[in-house]
């Protein structure tokens, strides 16, 4: 079977307009997707330039395929129908190795049109690296090769105030694009560069904040059969879900040049992006959360298990809508519609999540994720929240490792395993109570940021559900809760 190439598969291609630091699955179903659509629907002309961020050699390339490649978008609509859609994607022109390719890579910041940067190098990927220089072919940090282009760029148009770059960082670390300028302006000083040069690049280019989501599978396994349907080989064929979302805090100059309103409410602009992630974090990540230790110890498997159990899945729904909902900022309306984007997310049939994947660091997790709701939803009412302090007893006995039924594996911080491993040991031993042991969990202050002791009714309420579990088992615990 021919495999894929602009040869054989003609088509459009777009002027390069965009540099994007990073090859993997995640930017080409979700970037590069969205400029194929709006390439097509908008005119809007943007091809894409990528540069592979680290030095390793591979075997294939993006341009063994002429750039081209496949995504398969496949989930629940906003119906509740399985949709699964293919779409060739056009919008990516060739594929960039800095370290074997350097002429070329510096050629970039040259180009008069190259208008647009995206990167996702993940979170480890916007950092600084002591001993990079200027002069480095390239250099080995992401912020390092970016003023790198930035700094050829100024010099070639001599600072020229409608050449900077509009940057638009998918790292998922917390302001990611104030992150990115500040390390560029760090390496323009540590290289002794201009002053004029630190100027260009905080008045003419732009640096976003974003938040980014969207599941991206990877490489699908049923490829033989899905060539056999497109009429091709694609060895870059991507798998992704149904629900993306797009949320950008800066000017307007990127939604206007690229016309991204053409993919609202996917992609929008906000003046504070805080309140989205808060959203994200507590609904989407923190219901993952909550579930994990009550659907895995009452014989569930997978997220799509959990979701298809009444029990399970009324309690996350009534967990989001009750008691996590009610402390957030943004509008009702918003919220419950991201919790419904959420809960048919959870019941992909194409995806099969497994639970103790997701119980990695399940303590740090509940701290990030569902301390704040937890505090905040007990400012609010006055009452701690049934739901979140059973999904917390449901974490602690989730550290027990193993039940009357199985044992399963455990993956935390050494120091949580130890302690958790003797206070368990203990407790099954009658040498101390399920409240002891809670206080024990509650009162690291290092941990949670404060003494959660102090809090009595936190503790005799976490302690009663843990006392059900023990006794009870999980699904009979959780029925209490009504």
């Amino acid at each position: 079977m021919q495999r894929l190439n602009r040869h054989d598969f003609p088509g459009a291609i777009y002027s390069e307009r965009v540099i994007q630091f990073g090859e993997g699955n995640f930017l080409r179903a979700f970037i590069d997707w969205q400029l194929d659509w709006l390439n097509q629907h908008q005119g809007t002309d943007a091809g894409i330039v990528v540069v592979r961020p680290r030095n390793r050699a591979v075997s294939d390339s993006l341009n063994q395929q002429d750039g081209l490649y496949t995504t398969l978008i496949r989930g629940l609509n906003e119906q509740g129908e399985r949709v699964s859609e293919t779409r060739l994607i056009r919008s990516l022109n060739r594929e960039i190795q800095p370290y074997t390719q350097h002429d070329d890579f510096l050629a970039l910041a040259r180009a008069p049109q190259m208008r647009f940067v995206f990167s996702n190098t993940t979170e480890a990927g916007i950092a600084f690296a002591e001993d990079d220089q200027l002069a480095d072919a390239p250099a080995s940090s992401f912020p390092g090769k970016l003023t790198q282009l930035l700094w050829a760029r100024f010099e070639h148009f001599s600072g020229g105030a409608d050449k900077g770059w509009l940057i638009v960082p998918c790292e998922l670390i917390d302001h990611n694009g104030d992150a990115l300028r500040e390390l560029v302006l760090r390496y323009a000083r540590h290289w002794q560069l201009p002053e004029r040069f630190a100027a260009w690049v905080t008045q003419h280019c732009v640096f976003y904040n974003t938040l980014v989501d969207r599941i991206v599978t990877g490489f699908p396994q049923e490829s033989e059969a899905l060539a056999a349907q497109l009429g091709y080989e694609d060895h870059f064929l991507v798998a992704g879900e149904v629900y993306y979302q797009f949320i950008l805090q800066g000017p307007r100059a990127l939604f206007d040049e690229l016309k991204l309103d053409a993919l609202a409410p996917q992609v929008r602009q906000v003046e504070d992006i805080a309140p989205w992630k808060a959203q994200k974090v507590a609904i989407l990540n923190g219901a993952h959360t909550a579930m994990v230790p009550v659907a895995f110890q009452a014989g569930l498997e997978s997220v799509g298990d959990a979701m298809a159990d009444p029990a399970i899945a009324g309690f996350v729904d009534r967990l989001l809508r009750e008691e996590i909902i009610p402390t957030l900022d943004l509008p009702r309306s918003e919220l419950h519609a991201f919790a419904d984007a959420v809960e048919r997310r959870f019941r992909n049939p194409f995806i099969r999540h497994a639970l103790l994947a997701i119980a990695l660091n399940g303590m740090t997790k509940f701290r990030t994720r569902l301390l704040t709701p937890l505090l905040a939803s007990h400012a609010q009412r006055g009452v701690w929240p049934p739901r979140l302090t059973f999904a917390l007893a449901a974490l602690i006995a989730f550290y027990r490792g193993a039940s009357a039924e199985k044992s399963w594996p455990l993956q935390d911080d050494a120091h949580w395993l130890a302690r958790f491993e003797k206070n368990w040991h203990a407790l099954n031993n009658d040498q101390i109570s399920p409240e002891q042991l809670v206080r024990e969990v509650l009162s690291d202050a290092q941990h949670w940021g404060e003494d959660l002791t102090r809090q009595p009714q936190l503790v005799a309420e976490v302690s009663r559900h843990l006392q059900n579990i023990i006794a009870h088992g999980m699904r009979e615990a959780l029925s209490t809760l009504g």
